[in-house]
Formats: structure tokens, C-alpha cells, sequence
């Protein structure tokens, strides 16, 4: 499963989505944005050279914050490049094994689906003859600040075994992020909301993940 990660077919893709992401012009902390790399091939070709011999380490995230609707403030972490490449590339080797386990009433984080979809089916229940009445709305509050890495790696190898990947993972968690402050963070807890957030973002069924265990 790690050799797809590197694969260079996977590396296009994941670089293209990547690229073409509306953050492709925000640099994470070494000032390097995507839409700045002159060359994409050399640049894939070093990074699939790193993944392969096992040398690549995700590198902290640049934090940065934006006023929720709510008045308080949203932390996204934001990647180096090559680590929204990769996480990109992860994502889908990943996506498939985890797509397959979700009912068609789950809309959350996953290709094709939005709210909006959601919302329709509410409607379309609330309308049918059986004539249902009730809606339950909830959710894990700081779900990405607060999860434990260690319960969300035993969820992930219920389904991943391949000890690289699960490493991999695991690197990306601990990052670290680097504040608006100038000062370095450890990430002991939480995944910082932006992991994908330029590739696509939001860690792959994270809170998915939790909501179904």
C-alpha cells in the first residue's frame, strides 16, 4: 500500500489537485507555495525519491486564524507543499478503503457529498408518507482541537495495517505548528483543520471515523 503513496501516477494527481486548489498561492512555513514551483516534475521526482527511502517528515504547519460566524476564531494549520502532496496522495490510497464502509445516509467529509445533499434528504423524509417530524442536530465540540491521537490511530488500524502508513499518519499528527506568534506548538492532541484543507481539506474521516465507533 506505501509504494502507491509514491507511485507517480498517484504524485500527479495528488500534485494536481494540489495546484489547483484556490490555496495554491498560500506558502506554509518554509514560503513555498505551490503555484511558486517552476519545475513540478523535478519537484515530484525529489519527493517521490524521499518517500521511497523512507527519508520524507512532514514538517509543522503555519498556523493561521479566521473569524468564525459564532464571533470566536478558527485555527487552520497550514502545510508545506510537500506535505499536501503526500497527504494528497494519501488520501487516495485511503479514501476507497474507508468510502466503503459508510452508509448512504453519511454526508460528512466525502467526495461528491455536501450539507446541501443532506438537507434535501430531510426534506424528502419530512415530506414522505410516513410523515417523520424530528430532526436531531449534534456535534463534537472541538473535534479537531481535542481528539486523541492514540484512540484515532486504533480506529485507523482497524482498517489500515501497512505499519508505513500507519507511521505516516502518525508523523502528520505530530507535526507541531508554528502560531501567527512565532512560536512552536507541540500537537500531542488534535489535527490541525487545513491538513488537506489546501488539497481538499480536513484530515480524511477524522470525525467520521469517531461519530461511527
Amino acid at each position: 500500500m506505501y509504494n502507491l503513496v509514491y507511485d507517480p501516477a498517484f504524485l500527479q494527481v495528488a500534485w494536481a489537485r494540489v495546484r489547483g486548489n484556490r490555496g495554491a498561492r498560500t506558502p506554509g512555513v518554509d514560503g513555498i507555495s505551490p503555484i511558486s514551483i517552476s519545475d513540478p516534475n523535478e519537484f515530484l521526482d525529489e519527493l517521490r525519491r524521499s518517500l521511497k527511502q523512507r527519508q520524507f517528515t512532514p514538517t509543522r504547519v503555519r498556523e493561521r486564524k479566521i473569524p468564525k460566524a459564532s464571533g470566536k476564531m478558527r485555527r487552520l494549520g497550514i502545510p508545506n507543499t510537500s506535505d499536501r502532496v503526500v497527504q494528497a496522495a494519501m488520501k487516495l490510497v485511503l479514501e476507497p478503503i474507508f468510502e466503503a464502509d459508510f452508509l448512504p445516509c453519511s454526508y460528512g467529509f466525502r467526495p461528491k457529498r455536501r450539507a446541501q445533499d443532506a438537507i434535501a434528504e430531510i426534506h424528502f423524509f419530512a415530506n414522505s408518507p410516513r410523515s417523520y417530524e424530528w430532526v436531531f442536530e449534534g456535534d463534537i465540540e472541538a473535534c479537531f482541537d481535542e481528539i486523541d491521537h492514540g484512540a484515532l490511530m486504533a480506529r485507523i488500524r482497524r482498517r489500515i495495517s501497512h505499519k508505513r502508513i500507519l507511521t505516516l499518519i502518525k508523523a502528520f499528527l505530530s507535526a507541531g505548528i508554528l502560531s501567527e506568534e512565532g512560536i512552536n506548538r507541540r500537537t500531542i492532541t488534535g489535527t490541525p483543520q487545513g491538513g488537506l484543507c489546501e488539497a481538499s481539506h480536513n484530515p480524511p474521516y477524522v470525525k467520521q471515523t469517531i461519530m461511527r465507533s
